[in-house]
């Protein structure tokens, strides 16, 4: 299965990240088939670059971004934000009592 994700770089505290398309089974920091684009969220005001063409045409052939990717995708106008999309897989925080 092939993924779109982002590969961490930078120094300790100072990361910015490539957005690539990756087989599923590599390491997080292997090597990649395509880079997409560039983002930086410590810049100010933050630095995002995706080709969208490359991406669009990625997404015709089935690759899946995750839900960062995607949200940055949409971002930048890549793609269109849709309903269809799943819902975060992050769950709300719990209320103490």
């Amino acid at each position: 299965m092939v993924k779109m994700r982002l590969v961490r770089l930078g120094d300790k505290k100072s990361p910015v990240y490539r957005i690539v398309v990756v087989d599923a089974r590599k390491a997080a920091t292997g090597e990649y088939i395509d880079k997409i684009g560039f983002y930086d969220p410590k810049s100010e005001p933050v630095t995002l670059t995706v080709d969208a063409d490359k991406a669009r045409d990625w997404l015709s052939k089935g690759v899946q971004p995750t839900e960062t990717v995607r949200s940055l995708l949409v971002r930048a106008g890549a793609i269109e934000k849709s309903d269809k999309l799943s819902p975060s897989k992050t769950k709300g925080k719990k209320k103490k009592k």
